[in-house]
């Protein structure tokens, strides 16, 4: 029986260990690595991904991060490839198999399968004269540094090696490029991704929602709109349709007086006000709400052209925060 002092002691030996596989991994990347990028990014179909065991736990997520970084990727069981599934590969794939001891038996077929129809290869494996590194157009070969695993046995080390270099690869192929957040937020639809990469135009009220008048409107005419539109505020254009200012709920409780229907929309508004534009992130817009302590942004064009509104609250009901 181990005391906590002896599992705490364990489990920092472990991550030692894989820090410094980490470290010796990165400080060996060069030129193979660099081919092997331009293998994925060359590729004009998709990136085949396969291992057996833990390295295909491994292999499934590179190909799932590759696939939501903009690089069309998906995994193969190696034994499924030699009943059928070899046929998902085509000429236009490259094929990237993970093995540590690059003699995982399973990988012949689709190792052969590349060969044979001359479909690019990269190999990730710690033995560099392996027949998966000899085989391989780029062999990644993994620093030899032992597993943590007090017997040497268990997948632990090598795997968080084989993990990071297809994070590495993934990442790499993003920044060449060019990945934005918004082409993210394509592939993350969903989820607390998919909120904090909503845009602006995605959530804001447009179209016939937009409570507009004149600078000559007079305030008992903007009391209507504003009820009308149900947005407690109004924007104040000029004559080239440009957003001059804003009326508010707290406008009016400002101006309250007994000639305040008889104002023109120019005297009671806020002029200059802050505003967004459509392609701005909506957690962006939600900041300046918090911050300005105000409850609703105008959307406008580079041209300061009103095209919407935004209200907190459709922030808070998209689950922006």
């Amino acid at each position: 029986m181990t005391s906590a002092a002896d599992d705490i002691a364990t489990a920092r030996r472990v991550l030692a260990i894989e820090a410094e596989a980490l470290s010796a991994l990165a400080a060996g990347l060069g030129d193979a690595f660099l081919a092997a990028v331009g293998i994925l990014e060359a590729a004009k179909g998709r990136v085949i991904v396969t291992g057996m065991g833990k390295s295909g736990h491994v292999g499934r997520k590179i190909a799932a991060t590759l696939a939501s970084t903009g690089r069309p990727a998906f995994y193969i069981h190696p034994a499924e490839a030699s009943h059928g599934d070899l046929g998902m590969v085509t000429a236009d794939d490259a094929v990237v198999a993970l093995s540590n001891s690059g003699e995982t038996p399973e990988l012949g077929d689709i190792v052969a399968y590349t060969r044979r129809f001359e479909i690019p290869l990269i190999g990730i494996t710690a033995r560099d004269g392996s027949t998966l590194a000899t085989s391989a157009d780029i062999a990644l070969v993994l620093p030899p540094i032992p597993e943590a695993c007090p017997m040497g046995l268990a997948p632990t080390t090598s795997t968080t090696m084989m993990l990071a270099l297809g994070d590495a690869l993934a990442v790499t192929l993003l920044e060449r490029k060019g990945f934005t957040a918004a082409d993210f937020k394509v592939f993350h639809p969903g989820g607390k991704l998919g909120q904090r990469l909503l845009k602006v135009r995605d959530l804001m009220h447009g179209g016939d929602r937009l409570p507009l008048v004149s600078l000559e409107t007079v305030m008992s005419e903007v009391l209507l709109v504003m009820t009308a539109k149900s947005l407690g505020c109004a924007g104040v254009v000029d004559r080239g349709g440009r957003l001059a200012g804003i009326i508010t709920d707290g406008d009016l409780r400002r101006h309250m007086r007994s000639d305040l229907l008889n104002l023109s929309a120019e005297a009671a508004m806020t002029v200059a006000p802050k505003t967004v534009g459509p392609n701005s992130l909506a957690a962006e817009a939600l900041r300046i709400m918090n911050t300005k302590s105000i409850t609703s942004l105008f959307v406008v064009e580079d041209d300061g052209t009103p095209v919407g509104v935004l209200h907190v609250h459709d922030c808070l009901r998209a689950g922006v925060a």
